[in-house]
């Protein structure tokens, strides 16, 4: 990662936030020849000392086949980022460069016993179609249809070993050249230069 000092935070609580709240994930795994990569949602969920990463995929892809022989996985996630132009630093001469904000979380991954999995996938439908109000919620589908499709799918579990960040923002400009550079951002009609400029409000 491009981790300075500068570019990241003690705060651990800023960290898991930003994971909870950025949950579609690319996660990487090994198949013993090349990495192999999926983009799937996950939630994070905190239990004393310890973080788990939990989700699903589908069992007859690369991924989860690679994911049963090698148990170690890096899981990205990943939230706005934006081009930062030179040509409003007070030295316009000068290098222009990306602002964004990632965390990196290694971990073990265990894959999950059926009756495991579907807990996994009736929690992440309830989280996202309301129990009480959805047509499409887990509660109103059919339980032989929830069986005939479960089958091809495997839960995991991924215990987070090691957690990296990078939130790039301009941290190590001058107030005046990040007062420049959010007010440039503001002028976008780009959603994600507009979060990036919100986040270095937030920041400052």
């Amino acid at each position: 990662m491009y981790k300075l000092p500068y570019f990241t935070t003690d705060n651990q609580d800023e960290i898991l936030d930003f994971m909870h709240k950025n949950t579609f994930v690319t996660l990487i795994g090994y198949d013993g020849e090349f990495p192999v990569a999926t983009q799937i949602p996950v939630k994070t969920v905190v239990d004393g000392d310890s973080i788990k990463l939990i989700g699903h995929v589908m069992t007859n892809t690369d991924h989860c086949k690679a994911f049963e022989k090698h148990q170690n996985i890096l899981a990205i996630f990943t939230g706005a980022h934006a081009y930062i132009s030179a040509s409003v630093y007070d030295n316009p001469k000068s290098a222009s460069t990306w602002n964004y904000k990632t965390v990196q979380a290694k971990g073990i991954i265990r894959l999950l016993s059926a009756d495991e999995t579907y807990k996994v996938i009736k929690d992440l439908t309830d989280k996202y179609e309301n129990p009480e109000t959805s047509e499409a919620a887990f509660n109103n589908m059919d339980e032989a249809y929830i069986q005939k499709h479960i089958k091809a799918i495997t839960g995991f579990e991924i215990l987070v070993t090691n957690i990296e960040h990078v939130f790039k923002l301009s941290q190590n400009h001058s107030a005046e050249n990040k007062k420049n550079i959010v007010a440039n951002l503001e002028r976008s009609d780009d959603p994600l230069a507009l979060e990036i400029a919100k986040e270095m409000k937030r920041n400052s």
